[in-house]
């Protein structure tokens, strides 16, 4: 399954870029929402965990995510995963980069179409290795803007496209709008140089970098910020409100909040 080594191999660009990190730096605040460098480290490495535990222990997991997500209710995502995990700085980056090169073996060997409970309705082992690149991507953004680094993108960021794509009329509906009929088309250049083409509508387009259509749908950069270019009314109001992962409706962040320091 390719999409277990997307992950892993997402995983050590976003390790790689933290090798300099040391002592007070991993108490560096970046721009999504005040989190820290630890606090990113902590976010991927329990919903990895969790993921797993889904796998391997099924009655483990349903009583557990229970008791997680109540707790998120009451006290909020910070404060729970940080409760759950007590490693920190170069202990949790150790214990984060174990999980996952054990995991990516693991996963890789299983029928893609293999189904995994989740904390909303179940999913294919395919598409819960595509969320977890999809996080680590999304997240290590925050970190490698705060670090003032520039991220070398790879062609894995289809799996990210592709989430984006899938979640079109996802986008429309969870922010309580009509899902329009067509999906713009899309023209988007990859890493690689190569054209990736989706979508029907000739009269709302997107046309631009790969991985600035996935920064726009996981909300890592207002569309304003990027080189894309819309064109078309369908096509505007996506851009504007493209979420790609599950959860209630997120606002993307505004023109100028994200950027590489």
């Amino acid at each position: 399954m390719q999409q277990a080594a997307d992950f892993v191999a997402e995983s050590e660009t976003l390790d790689a870029a933290l090798e300099a990190v040391n002592g007070q730096g991993w108490e560096t605040v970046t721009q999504f929402k005040g989190w820290t460098l630890n606090d990113v480290l902590v976010h991927l490495h329990f919903w990895n965990g969790m993921v797993d535990l889904a796998l391997h222990d099924p009655d483990g997991f349903a009583r557990d995510s229970r008791t997680v997500m109540a707790a998120i209710q009451t006290d909020g995502f910070r404060a729970t995963e940080n409760a759950r995990v007590s490693e920190r700085g170069p202990a949790l980056r150790a214990a984060w980069r174990a999980r996952y090169l054990d995991m990516g073996p693991r996963w890789a060997a299983l029928d893609p179409k293999a189904r995994v409970q989740w904390v909303g309705p179940e999913m294919s082992v395919r598409s819960a290795m595509t969320a977890r690149q999809m996080e680590t991507w999304a997240h290590g953004q925050e970190v490698f803007d705060a670090l003032g680094q520039q991220r070398v993108e790879q062609d894995r960021i289809r799996n990210i496209v592709m989430l984006g794509v899938n979640t079109f009329g996802w986008s429309f509906r969870v922010h309580g709008r009509e899902m329009p009929a067509q999906m713009p088309q899309l023209r988007l250049t990859a890493p690689s140089g190569a054209e990736w083409r989706f979508g029907e509508d000739p009269e709302n387009t997107i046309t631009g970098a790969a991985f600035e259509f996935a920064q726009v749908v996981a909300q890592t950069r207002n569309v304003a910020d990027t080189g894309l270019a819309v064109s078309g009314p369908v096509a505007a109001k996506w851009m504007a409100i493209a979420q790609c992962f599950a959860g209630g409706p997120e606002i993307p962040p505004a023109p100028g909040q994200r950027h590489l320091q």
